[in-house]
């Protein structure tokens, strides 16, 4: 078979080896070029401005929280004693030491009891006072500074104060039980009434501030959701239980998490009332952490039960996130 090859006419252009419809490969135009340039200067200002604007927050941050975290960490596997020149690492000797310890039970149970205690106690007295303040009373304003007006006192100086209304024999709290036909117990004795004076006055410094947020909450509610409940015939209960109670979830969620983390770390008034006693009744985690380290000079043992502590705080905080934050309504 004999293959007959036609040659092209001289002076035609070569046919395009590429598919029909692509553009010729070449350098970009000058317009495109510009483009990716400004989009390289936009996206290098907006880092600078970063950097500036959020360089010296995250310094600090690494500084004073991440950088003390690590060296509690390493001291936590020493035996070191506050203003011995020398330490011996132990590895987990102080972690078992403290799982081990007779006193780490009742330490966890006190912790646990005045948690529960102040934060659930403090969520339904702060729901109801903050209820009562946002109805339309004369001098409302004046009440609701009344109310917060304990959160901004110093923990210390209220605790103080508060010993002496507690006194026994010359205290408010006698008088006011003297008046009913009761008498005072032994507030700072006998079990378990410390640790009740603590929860007491730890709820009366708190409540201001759970009530002032919920207080906010409850004047986000649309008050047309409340007038159609009112004309379909809902008593205020209903109201309260089927409309408002759902749109404060994420006010309610906010304060359990932050109210429980405050809790766990509540030391001021402990101090300034109990000193951790009678006998311990009152040594809670965050107070076993001051008395191991400035009292009985054991940093390294101080060290693992704040690590314990801390890993507790984080555990609960991701148990929150986790399961509560599901039945957060958000509008």
């Amino acid at each position: 078979m004999t293959t007959v090859v036609t040659p092209r006419p001289s002076g035609l252009p070569d046919a395009p080896s590429a598919r029909a419809g692509t553009p010729p490969a070449g350098p970009p135009p000058a317009a495109t070029r510009t483009r990716s340039r400004l989009a390289a200067r936009r996206r290098r200002n907006a880092l600078l401005w970063a950097l500036l604007l959020a360089g010296p927050n995250v310094a600090l941050i690494l500084v004073f929280v991440y950088r003390p975290l690590l060296e509690s960490l390493y001291l936590s596997t020493l035996q070191w004693n506050l203003g011995s020149p020398a330490a011996r690492f132990v590895g987990l000797g102080n972690y078992v030491e403290w799982f081990t310890a007779p006193t780490t039970g009742r330490i966890v149970t006190t912790t646990l009891v005045f948690t529960v205690t102040t934060v659930g106690g403090a969520m339904v007295l702060g729901l109801g006072l903050a209820l009562l303040l946002n109805r339309r009373l004369r001098g409302r304003g004046v009440a609701r500074t009344v109310a917060f007006a304990p959160y901004v006192l110093s923990g210390f100086a209220v605790g103080i104060l508060w010993l002496f209304m507690f006194d026994p024999r010359y205290g408010l709290v006698q008088e006011l039980l003297g008046w009913v036909g009761l008498d005072s117990p032994a507030w700072y004795t006998a079990r378990p009434w410390p640790l009740v004076m603590v929860i007491v006055v730890y709820l009366w410094k708190n409540l201001g501030y759970v009530a002032l947020i919920y207080l906010a909450g409850l004047q986000a509610v649309p008050q047309d959701l409340r007038d159609a409940a009112a004309l379909d015939g809902a008593s205020p209960a209903r109201t309260l239980r089927s409309i408002v109670l759902p749109l404060l979830t994420p006010t309610t969620f906010f304060l359990l998490v932050t109210m429980m983390l405050a809790s766990l770390q509540s030391f001021d008034i402990i101090k300034a009332m109990t000193q951790g006693g009678p006998l311990g009744s009152t040594t809670t985690l965050m107070y076993s952490i001051y008395e191991e380290s400035f009292v009985n000079g054991r940093a390294g043992y101080a060290s693992a039960v704040a690590t314990v502590l801390f890993l507790v705080l984080l555990a609960v905080t991701a148990v929150q996130m986790r399961y509560v934050q599901r039945k957060v309504h958000y509008a």
